[in-house]
């Protein structure tokens, strides 16, 4: 047995480790999300940011903040890049979901990036989505 060879795993466990701290990790951002037309006072503005698989649905990122009139910026940290929509309403109620009537039409104030249209449903994603890089990224949104 050579004298190295009790060090082997040791100079093994070293490069892993150089290794892991060497590679980038993920580049992500803030999605900085400025939502209009709130009235203040009335619950919480929730926003969420979603990629093309989640949209409409259990979106990857959320956040959210107590309504305030006017404007309010409510910050998503860690975005990953790559394109993404952007979706808020205000849950007056605060039972944490968007109320609808019988006809499925959002009984509370809601929006999308690029302020997608809805029309006989909610917008498409390539409506809504956005760029997102390695700098802070605005979204703004217009409650309706």
């Amino acid at each position: 047995m050579t004298r190295f060879t009790r060090f082997t795993p040791l100079l093994s466990g070293c490069l892993l480790l150089a290794a892991a701290i060497a590679t980038p990790a993920a580049s992500a951002a803030t999605v900085e999300v400025r939502v209009t037309a709130v009235a203040g006072g009335k619950g919480t503005v929730k926003v969420a940011v979603c990629d093309r698989e989640r949209f409409l649905k259990q979106c990857a990122y959320s956040a959210s903040a107590p309504a305030r009139d006017g404007e309010n910026v409510i910050l998503v940290p860690n975005v990953p890049k790559g394109t993404w929509a952007v979706l808020a309403y205000q849950d007056e109620n605060g039972n944490g979901e968007l109320d609808r009537n019988l006809l499925g039409i959002p009984k509370e104030n809601y929006g999308f990036s690029r302020d997608a249209a809805s029309k006989f449903g909610p917008p498409g994603f390539d409506d809504a989505a956005i760029e997102v890089g390695d700098e802070p990224t605005v979204a703004k949104i217009r409650l309706h």
